[in-house]
Formats: C-alpha cells, sequence, structure tokens
C-alpha cells in the first residue's frame, strides 16, 4: 500500500505540482489550504506524512506542526518555507519537524526527503520531542535563504540542545562566530557566558594563560591569580577560533580539558573543575595536519564530533542581495544617512565578485560605499574599484621577475603568505597600522606574522604610524 501524503499550503499552483511530483513517485496525495483544515484531514485521510508550508492563513504551519506532534508523535511532519531564516529552523526543529526545506526547492530534494520520512514511519520509527527550554532570543546576524546556509541552521537546531563539542570549518570572513554564538544561544546554556578567544593572535605562552589564566607570582607581571577563559566561560561555552594555529603543547593542555573536564592555571598546583561546551573554528585543513603530525589526532577526534561546514560566500550568491540590503540598512542608521536603495547593475557587480574575503570584505566593501556615496541610491561607482573590475589580486602574477620565480618553483601556502607580507610592508614602508589594514588582520596578527616568518627588518623598523 502506498504511503498517504497530505500538503498543506495556501497557493493551489504549489499544491498540484507537489502533487504531480509525488504521485509520480507512487504516493496517494491529499492536500489542504489552511492548518485548521489540514488537522481535520488528519483524522479522515490518516495520512502517513504531512508536508506543510510556515506561512498560512489561520494557524501557522508550526503551529500545526506542534499539534499534529500532539496528537501523533510518530507522524513525520516536513516544514517549507520561502522565508527561510535561523530561527524558523530552529523552531521547526525544536517542534519535532522530520526536516525543514527552503523555496524554491529541488523537486529532487524534495522526493528524497519525503522517501527518507514515508521509510521512518513504515518503520514506526518517531521523533523525540525536544523538551521546551528558555525563550531564544533572535539571531538577526545571520542571513541568507540559499540551500546551503539551510543545512547550516538545520545542523545548528540539532546540535545546539546536545553537550557535543562542534567544529566549524571555513575559509575566513564566512561567519564562523556568529554560527557559534547561535549554537549557544539555542543551547540550554543560552544564559550561562559565551566567552571567545582567537587562538591565532596570540602567543603560545599569552595564550595559555589566556585560557587557563594564572596564579600570582607565575610570570612577570603576574601581580594576581587570574581566572582563565575556561573558568569564565563555567556553566557556559567556550568558542576557540583558528584552533588550528595552537602549538603541540597547548594541544595537550586543551586534550586534557576535554577529556577530564578540569584545568590548572599557569603556575598552580590545583585541578579545577570546568563545566564548559567548547566550540571550536578554524580555516584550516585539520585532517591534513594530523597527516602531517602538526595537529594531534587524539585532540582532532576530541574537536570533530560535530562538524559545520560554512559556504564561502561564492557558493552562496544567491544571499549576495538579502546580506547587501542588510548592510546597507546598518551603516546607513550607524552613519545617520539614507542609503538604503541599490541599483540593478550595482547588485550584478556585486553578485558577480568572488569575495576571496567573504562577508568581511562585503560588509567592508558597503560599509566604505555607505561612508563616501553622495546619494541615497547605491551606484556601481559607488563600489570599490576592484569589485567593479572583478579583479581580486593586488598585484599581477608578472609583476617583477621574482614573483614570477617564486610561483614557478611552486612554494608552499606559507612561503606565498611571507612574500605577501614583505611585499605590503615595503609598499607601506614598514607602517604596522597601513600593511595590517591593507591584509585586513588587526595589529597583533601582524606582529605574530612577522614573528613566525622571521621578518627581521621589517619587525625592527616598523612603525605604528
Amino acid at each position: 500500500m502506498s504511503a498517504r501524503i497530505l500538503i498543506t499550503d495556501d497557493d493551489v499552483a504549489s499544491c498540484q505540482l507537489f502533487a504531480k511530483v509525488l504521485k509520480a513517485e507512487g504516493y496517494t496525495v491529499n492536500w489542504a489550504h489552511s492548518g485548521e483544515e489540514a488537522l481535520e484531514r488528519l483524522q479522515s485521510a490518516c495520512p502517513d506524512l504531512l508536508l506543510t508550508d510556515v506561512r498560512l492563513p489561520g494557524m501557522s504551519g508550526l503551529e500545526v506542526t506542534r499539534a499534529v506532534r500532539a496528537h501523533d508523535p510518530s507522524l513525520p511532519v516536513i516544514v517549507m518555507t520561502g522565508f527561510g531564516s535561523m530561527e524558523t529552523a530552529v523552531e521547526a526543529i525544536r517542534e519535532g519537524a522530520f526536516d525543514y526545506i527552503s523555496k524554491p526547492m529541488n523537486l529532487e530534494e524534495l522526493k528524497a526527503t519525503v522517501a527518507r520520512a514515508s521509510a521512518q514511519r513504515a518503520q514506526h520509527g518517531s521523533i523525540e520531542k525536544k523538551e521546551a527550554a528558555l525563550e531564544l532570543e533572535p539571531i538577526g546576524a545571520i542571513i541568507g535563504r540559499s540551500a546551503a546556509m539551510v543545512d547550516v541552521y538545520k545542523t545548528v537546531a540539532r546540535v545546539a540542545p546536545t553537550k557535543s563539542t562542534v567544529l566549524i570549518l571555513g575559509e575566513s570572513g564566512t561567519g564562523k562566530e556568529l554560527i557559534a554564538r547561535a549554537i549557544h544561544q539555542h543551547s540550554p546554556r543560552a544564559q550561562r557566558p559565551f566567552v571567545a578567544v582567537d587562538c591565532g593572535v596570540l602567543t603560545e605562552t599569552i595564550l595559555e594563560s589566556e585560557l587557563f589564566g594564572h596564579v600570582r607570582g607565575a610570570f612577570t607581571g603576574a601581580v594576581a591569580d587570574k581566572k582563565g577563559v575556561f573558568e569564565e566561560a563555567q556553566g557556559g561555552t567556550c568558542f576557540l577560533d583558528e584552533i588550528g594555529d595552537i602549538g603541540p603543547s597547548l594541544q595537550a593542555k586543551l586534550l586534557r580539558v576535554l577529556q577530564e573536564h578540569e584545568i590548572r592555571r599557569v603556575g598552580g598546583k590545583e585541578w579545577i573543575p570546568v563545566d564548559v561546551r567548547v566550540v571550536a573554528a578554524t580555516n584550516r585543513n585539520l585532517a591534513e595536519q594530523v597527516n602531517k603530525r602538526t595537529f594531534r589526532h587524539d585532540l582532532y577526534y576530541r574537536l570533530n564530533v560535530v562538524t559545520l561546514h560554512l559556504p564561502p560566500l561564492r557558493q552562496r550568491v544567491d544571499d549576495i542581495p538579502a546580506l547587501a540590503r542588510h548592510f546597507l540598512r546598518r551603516y546607513s542608521h550607524e552613519n545617520g544617512k539614507e542609503v538604503t536603495t541599490v541599483t540593478d547593475e550595482t547588485l550584478a557587480l556585486l553578485s558577480a565578485y568572488p569575495w576571496p574575503g567573504n562577508i568581511r570584505e562585503l560588509e567592508n566593501a558597503l560599509e566604505r560605499a555607505v561612508a563616501l556615496a553622495p546619494h541615497i541610491v547605491l551606484m556601481p561607482e559607488d563600489l570599490p574599484l576592484e569589485v567593479r573590475e572583478g579583479r581580486t589580486l593586488p598585484v599581477t602574477m608578472d609583476q617583477s621577475s621574482e614573483e614570477a620565480s617564486l610561483f614557478a618553483r611552486h612554494p608552499t601556502l606559507e612561503e606565498v603568505e611571507k612574500h605577501y607580507v614583505q611585499y605590503v610592508l615595503s609598499q607601506t614602508q614598514g607602517n604596522i597600522a597601513r600593511a595590517a589594514k591593507i591584509l585586513d588582520i588587526d595589529r597583533r596578527s601582524l606582529y605574530r606574522m612577522l614573528e613566525r616568518f622571521k621578518i627581521a627588518p621589517f619587525a625592527k623598523e616598523a612603525r605604528e604610524e
């Protein structure tokens, strides 16, 4: 006997399309145009699966989901929406929805999701109803309705209520800390501290004290006992950004925190218990570092309980218009301006540019555009030159024989990075502030790079102004 599906959507054309697709797969399909009608049909049609839109006249799709779960917890509910957001995904999953699909949807994805839900129903599986926790704050800063971001929302919704360690992977500027905060704010730890530390900008000695704290007299300048990040985050979440940059000694100490849930301050003898959820992030390939033995395999497996991949902006081009309008509103408000409209030509340029710096680069470009725009409409000429021309490299490959020879011998990424830092410093005559701005990093990060690359002349002659 074929599975029975009830579709709830106030759009007749959508109902007809979904019914046609699913009937071709062998399902028996009925539909309703409101939440109230759907609940009535549940009594007579006895469906094996409910497919509901979020926005309905009267009861919302989430209210229908809640009512269905109270009546029959084993009935799979797939929630659809044309307005994908973190909050909707979290609420749908928390109400017990089997899955969450964003419109316009891929019909193959729809068929695959329905097949999985039907199989669960056939096996008499059930989804555990998640306990209603604290009222959650909206995460307005996370914007995007692309399929890639909907997958991120669903993962956040499912992992947030758990105690699992999460590893967030993604290029610089993709919003890893925002996602970490979303996990925290949608977890039972939401009312406890969220403490973030950038492991990539501190020397190992300073980072150890930052993470674990120190006792008085542990080193020169330690005039009093000081709590570290793990103690400050007690009962909450600790976000360790750029975890791939920490050295072997700290890796071993961090492993003990994850295994034994205790820390010892620098210079101290007492082990202090800590109850902290760890969310880590990196733009590095940790699996590759494990193979090269520069990152502990046991720590990698402890961190890699749940992995969340953030897509680069070039893989979610559909989100650029919404992001652009969001940043225009923000910086117009902050600067007392009204640059809230963007032309189609400007949006086309923004969508065509590859954004190697991801969302951070887009935000910086639009902040600059708003600050300099002489009118209320953002025009192509208001965008940075590299965006208008679609070029991302500050110098061409044939800029000099030195660069040609560098790339001809296939250097490592670290060698290229060192070469570029030297180039930028030479162009700024050793001005640290200007160089850091061009590199889109803070001055501490640049000093750390100078130390790591042993660029002594620039480190010695570097100027702040």
